[in-house]
Formats: C-alpha cells, structure tokens, sequence
C-alpha cells in the first residue's frame, strides 16, 4: 500500500497494492517511511510472521528485510512468537494471518494462469511484492512491477543488499498511476495482444469510486482473451461503523495506522458486475472461504472489519 491520491485527482486511478495500497485524501512522500507508506511495510511483517509459522501457507523470506530496513517500524515483530498476547493480538495475529492468507490464494491465483499459458504479470501498485522472486515461474515469464519511483527503489535497495534473484524476467515501472502509467507499461515491453494476469492487492477500496472505475476500464481495454484480473473490494455500506472493531483499534493503537482514515468512505461501484457486462466471467468469495478450504486463517466473528472483503477472480474469454 504506498501510493499517494487526492480529491482533485478522482477521475485518474492511484496504486496501491501488495502490499500497497493508496490513501485517499492524503499526500506523503515517494517512499515508505510514512503515511500510506507504512501500511506496505505493515503488510511485509505480516508475511514475515507467515513465513515463520510452522503451518506457513505462503514463503516470502525477504519480508522481514524490509521490515528492518525502514526505520520506522524496525521494532514491529516479524514472528508470532515476538508478539505478547501471539495469536490473540488482533493486529499480529488475526490480521497478519488475513494478509498471509491473501497471499496464498493470489499466488495461486497467478500460477493458475501462468499454467495456462499466461506470460505476462502485471502488479499495479507492487509495492513490497516479491513474486518475481519467490514464485515458481517459467524464465521466459515477465513480471511488470508497477508503482512510484521511491517505493521501487527502497525495495530494490533490499534486494540488491540480499544479492536476491529473480526467477523470471522482472520489469520495474516506475510511475505514479495518477501519471501516464499506460505508455509507461507499454513502453517497457508489456504487450496488450498477449495474455496477461493482473493483480489489484489491497488498492481499490482507497480510491474514489470514479478512480476505480477507471483503472478496471484500462485493465479491460489493455487486455485480450485469455487474461485474468484478481482484485480485492469492500461491501459495507458504513464502513465507520467498524471504527471499534478489534482489527481498526489494534492497528490504530499499536502501529499508529489509521486505516479508516485512508479508506474512501464513498459509494463504490460495482467492478465486478462491470466486468461481467463486458464479457469477462467474474467469481466473488469471501477470505473465510479460503480459511476452510485451506485448514487455517481468520473466521467470522462479531464487529468484524474483515465482514465486507471480497475477493474478486476475472477471467477474459478468449475469441
């Protein structure tokens, strides 16, 4: 989650992402160390903390480098066993096992269309993401990173310092998404004539509504039968009535997250029956759908921020 978005800006999109994801309303710098930024670094430890659980469901072992490579949040744990209360913290536990569960089902997500043929991977408002590195891909697959200039750059500074490797071709794009970010992915080799799969992480609900819209509209006109789009949305009507729910004060009280304060509080619109109308076959599950299928993460429980999350799944027929 690290990129910046105004008011002003509503009609042009934001990045937001893997660990990204874009603060409506409110500007900060390019990098992580503040602001919006942060929420990328809180969604690494929570992938650190995955990592190192004996019943891990996804492996991301450069998560806790850029925890400890920003000042601002060397002290937050990056094991369960660092947290006091463990499992039982809301924030380290509850809400660190959503994000790590999120990240298993998009990995799978990926896989599934690079093992149909797709060659083309497209994070927009990549933040902390680090598929390109951990996931396995075919060498001839390319992974287009898209976010701001200081956000890549703090992550390549990590890696380059861990001597990390891709496993496929990864291409940085370095672009604001209120900029051109189109002709910025084209003119790096991304071509819209191929299939391609595309991942929203953590990015639509901060953006205002004409935002969103707008950037499903250029995934869809960027793509060609074949493609797939994963993307996380948000369907309280209220969402400040879950302003004392467990998961919003832990993050508020312990990392000085306010996280209600980066949503867009407006209507949204309804991406995933625009897709359909467009000719794309649209799936939504709930995280708690993948807990059971999986054996472990967060289930239901009373004044729930977790209870309108949807993961969105869009596949374009081919011709």
């Amino acid at each position: 989650m690290s990129e910046t978005f105004t008011t002003e800006e509503s009609s042009r999109p934001a990045t937001g992402g893997d660990a990204a994801a874009t603060g409506a309303r409110r500007a900060d710098g390019e990098g992580v160390d503040g602001g919006v930024g942060l929420t990328a670094l809180l969604v690494a430890a929570a992938r650190a903390i995955e990592t190192h659980r004996h019943d891990s469901l996804a492996q991301d072992v450069h998560a806790e480098h850029f925890v400890r490579a920003a000042p601002a949040c060397a002290d937050w744990p990056v094991r369960v066993a660092q947290v006091p209360e463990g499992d039982d913290n809301p924030l380290w536990g509850r809400f660190a096992r959503y994000f790590g569960l999120r990240t298993r089902v998009l990995d799978d997500f990926v896989l599934g269309a690079v093992h149909d043929g797709v060659r083309q991977v497209v994070l927009l408002g990549a933040g902390l993401d680090t598929r390109a590195f951990r996931l396995d891909l075919p060498s001839d697959c390319v992974v287009f990173e898209i976010d701001r200039a200081g956000v890549l750059a703090f992550k390549q500074r990590v890696l380059t310092d861990r001597s990390a490797a891709p496993r496929a071709k990864r291409v940085p794009v370095p672009v604001d998404l209120r900029a051109d970010w189109v002709t910025a992915l084209t003119s790096t080799g991304f071509d819209p004539g191929a299939p391609s799969v595309w991942l929203a992480e953590g990015l639509l609900f901060y953006l205002p509504s004409r935002a969103e819209t707008y950037l499903i509209d250029t995934v869809d006109r960027l793509t060609t039968g074949g493609s797939a789009l994963a993307f996380e949305a948000k369907l309280e009507k209220d969402l400040l009535a879950y302003r004392d729910s467990a998961i919003y004060t832990a993050t508020r009280e312990q990392i000085g997250i306010d996280l209600l304060d980066l949503f867009d509080l407006g209507p949204r619109p309804d991406s995933a029956g625009h897709l359909t109308a467009r000719g794309w076959s649209t799936s939504m599950r709930t995280p708690f759908d993948f807990t059971r299928r999986h054996g472990r993460g967060p289930l239901p429980e009373p004044n729930d921020a977790l209870e309108g999350n949807r993961w969105v799944f869009a596949h374009k027929p081919g011709s």
